[in-house]
């Protein structure tokens, strides 16, 4: 018996080394790209001026990467708390929830941050697919791939509801809308586009499958409930 659960414990402790590995190596490789634009930045942030840091995509990229031990200390405190409340999956849970934040507040951030003629230009709407698809560079896809990738990735290690990839496309892609939406009310000076909104839902739906193996299924659905020791029941 000891051996089974050895066993059947050695595959989940391989898979978890592997998946903190490649974030690792993710985030290094991203960094060492990044470093020279971030390190402009670094002295504004530093010094808690807004201007400069928060309204700069550098910046809050910057301070999304200075955030981490922060937000890896919240997945801790949360873990703490779920496991001492006998929760099951306790690590995973609060994993995919600070994830889901974390990873997706700052680049909704950027996309909303209005350009030099904002609350001047009117507001501009592209709805041919795929014609702003060709002027957006691989800087400008890789970036709406990563917007909602956050979500996509834990979304469905959190909600047993959302463990399918239709249904994260079509979360993705409603809340890629209300982006868009509020560029074009608030007029922002960017430009409202249906590529955009469908290259968002396409980095979340690549980013699901790149978790499917975390998903929390419907039979898992109770385990975020604390587990009462037999007998104790009223």
């Amino acid at each position: 018996m000891k051996q089974s659960v050895s066993r059947s414990a050695s595959p989940r402790r391989t898979r978890t080394i592997v998946l903190v590995s490649l974030a690792v190596l993710g985030l290094a490789g991203a960094a060492f790209v990044l470093w020279r634009p971030l390190m402009m930045s670094a002295p504004t942030c530093m010094a808690g001026r807004w201007h400069g840091c928060f309204d700069t995509e550098n910046g809050v990229l910057f301070m999304m990467l200075a955030g981490l031990p922060l937000a890896g200390l919240v997945v801790w405190f949360l873990a703490r708390r779920r496991r001492a409340a006998g929760v099951t999956s306790a690590w995973r849970l609060s994993l995919a929830e600070v994830g889901m934040v974390y990873g997706t507040v700052p680049f909704v951030w950027m996309t909303t941050m209005p350009g030099s003629g904002a609350g001047i230009v009117p507001g501009r709407v592209s709805l041919v697919p795929l014609r702003d698809l060709v002027t957006m560079g691989p800087i400008g896809i890789v970036g709406n791939l990563l917007i909602f990738a956050a979500l996509g990735f834990f979304a469905p290690m959190r909600f047993a509801a959302l463990a399918s990839v239709p249904r994260i496309l079509a979360l993705a892609a409603a809340c890629s809308v209300l982006v868009e939406t509020a560029q074009y009310v608030l007029r922002l000076d960017r430009v409202s586009s249906v590529d955009d909104v469908l290259v968002n839902a396409a980095g979340a739906g690549l980013a699901a499958l790149a978790s499917r193996r975390w998903w929390r299924t419907a039979a898992e659905a109770p385990s975020d409930q604390p587990r009462h020791a037999p007998g104790l029941a009223t």
